[in-house]
């Protein structure tokens, strides 16, 4: 499914007062599959790592060796999980671009 499949209508804000102006909704239809994809994928192994660490986390890490694990929930707790996974990789994009920040203001102070 790609962005231009999902309706409009999903991303209104009730509480809006002129709810058929999405500014947000509009700039993610204009987007390439491309561009999409690219802002889909962890920039780096380590923010990767982190979000497969912190699901596995959620889900319970039991050795897979030793243990036959299957899980089984509801849409509600599989959406909230899902939930929980994006604002983590969303946090985590966020951090990782900061210390993009940090590390390139140390530079340039130190080449001052």
């Amino acid at each position: 499914m790609s962005n231009k499949d999902i309706p409009q209508s999903a991303f209104k804000r009730s509480d809006s007062k002129n709810s058929s102006e999405n500014s947000l909704w509009h700039y993610v239809q204009s987007l390439s599959p491309e561009t999409i994809t690219h802002l889909s994928q962890p920039e780096s192994q380590e923010v990767f790592e982190i979000i497969e660490h912190n699901i596995t986390g959620l889900l319970g890490n039991m050795p897979q060796s030793d243990f036959q694990v299957e899980i089984s929930t509801n849409r509600q707790n599989l959406g909230q999980l899902l939930a929980s996974a994006m604002l983590s990789g969303y946090f985590l994009r966020n951090a990782e671009q900061r210390m993009g920040f940090e590390q390139s203001l140390m530079g340039t102070q130190l080449n001052s």
